[in-house]
């Protein structure tokens, strides 16, 4: 009895062996049809459904610093040394708050605390002033990435990641986040509701930087958006021809889809430099291809202490600018954001700087400073104390050199 009850326990173990084996190999049999078909696939689809292996390159992430090691290491190469506590700070700083720049915009710092060191190197104010709100505008609403303040434009946030995550970023509290990417399926929510919304005539695409989706992607939003007939214009909201000017220069397969996309509705593309050092010949280059694409640029800054919070930098700025055919917009008092307290200058600086531009340099290089309102309200402008309105409806005013007039209505 045990001998034949032993051989059919071995007779059922060479059976589940034997069964064992031709799954494998019925299994590779259909990965191999599948693979097949996969190629097959591949072989027939069109040029456009292929994303180039250029952008795969541009945005690897070895062209960014993420980590402290590889940011001393490269710190070092320009003889500028981390201490320890500048270390430790900086990591204390990334668990709240990630940090990614480009090795081009590594590239652009001179020594320790310049204008460019301090917009991308994280410093321990940003965790140990804890005055200001997360989100002080009320972007966040019923649609994740939509916000509707103005009649006729709304935002669409379409990306989560940047070439470089700005130490002073209104949106500090999603950049960089796993979680707070928008997927496709909300993107589609977007799209639904602005095509209920037949007001909305303008839409501007941020994030993070739309720029730094991938080309197919970025593509298929564009297409996507322009489906929707009550659309007049698309703006596209980028710091990349200033951090990371190489993704515009390098890949030519985006410069064909910006252009292709640059018309009805019209495409406008604003961007964001802060200081005269941020104009280089690649920053050059990057706004020239855009503006022979027939994309108008404009350019948005913020008064940031220790930055650029005085008249003369950003005189030279915003004529350096203007030669790049990039015209100045908006010049912001920065938002009451959590962890960016050490930027915020006294609102009188940013007045200062105005008057300062007004008169003594072209009009198309003065900016509209603006706040954009705590709570929601949206953007208010803001000038200096030009004038002075009588009774009788004539105006007293006062030019750039400070001498009096009166604009008297008879």
């Amino acid at each position: 009895m045990v001998y034949k009850k032993n051989k059919c326990i071995k007779k059922f173990l060479y059976f589940l062996v034997w069964k064992s084996l031709n799954i494998k190999h019925n299994k590779r049999i259909r990965d191999y049809k599948n693979n097949e078909n996969m190629i097959i696939e591949k072989n027939n689809s069109s040029q456009s459904d292929v994303e180039p292996s250029d952008y795969k390159k541009i945005l690897s992430q070895k062209n960014f610093i993420k980590d402290v090691p590889n940011l001393e290491a490269e710190l070092i190469k320009k003889n500028i040394f981390l201490t320890d506590n500048e270390k430790l700070d900086i990591s204390k700083v990334m668990k709240n708050y990630p940090m990614c720049i480009s090795k081009y915009y590594i590239s652009l710092i001179c020594r320790k605390n310049d204008p460019i060191w301090n917009q991308c190197i994280p410093k321990i104010e940003e965790i140990t002033n804890i005055r200001g709100k997360e989100d002080p505008l009320k972007e966040e609403n019923g649609i994740f990435g939509l916000t509707h303040r103005y009649p006729d434009r709304c935002l669409s946030l379409i990306s989560n990641t940047c070439a470089m995550y700005c130490r002073f970023c209104t949106r500090k509290r999603k950049v960089g986040e796993e979680n707070k990417i928008p997927s496709e399926k909300d993107f589609n929510k977007m799209l639904r509701y602005i095509s209920d919304h037949e007001e909305i005539r303008d839409i501007i695409l941020s994030g993070g930087d739309p720029l730094m989706l991938s080309t197919k992607k970025l593509e298929k939003i564009l297409k996507e958006v322009r489906k929707i007939n009550h659309i007049e214009i698309i703006r596209i909201g980028t710091r990349v021809p200033c951090t990371y000017p190489q993704r515009i220069i390098k890949d030519k397969n985006l410069q064909t889809i910006l252009k292709e996309n640059s018309n009805n509705p019209a495409l406008y593309i604003n961007t964001h430099f802060e200081h005269p050092m941020e104009i280089t010949e690649e920053s050059k280059n990057a706004c020239e291809i855009l503006t022979n694409l027939g994309i108008p640029l404009g350019n948005q800054s913020i008064v940031l202490k220790n930055v650029n919070d005085n008249p003369t930098t950003f005189m030279e700025l915003n004529r350096k600018l203007l030669a790049m055919k990039v015209k100045s917009y908006y010049l912001y008092q920065p938002d009451l954001v959590k962890g960016t307290f050490h930027f915020i200058c006294p609102v009188s600086k940013g007045l200062e700087i105005v008057k300062g531009l007004r008169g003594y340099t072209s009009g198309m290089a003065v900016p509209q400073f603006v706040i954009d309102s705590p709570g929601g309200g949206g953007k208010i402008p803001l000038l200096p104390e030009y004038t002075k309105t009588l009774d009788d409806g004539s105006v007293k005013i006062t030019n750039y050199q400070g001498k009096h007039f009166e604009y008297i209505i008879e």
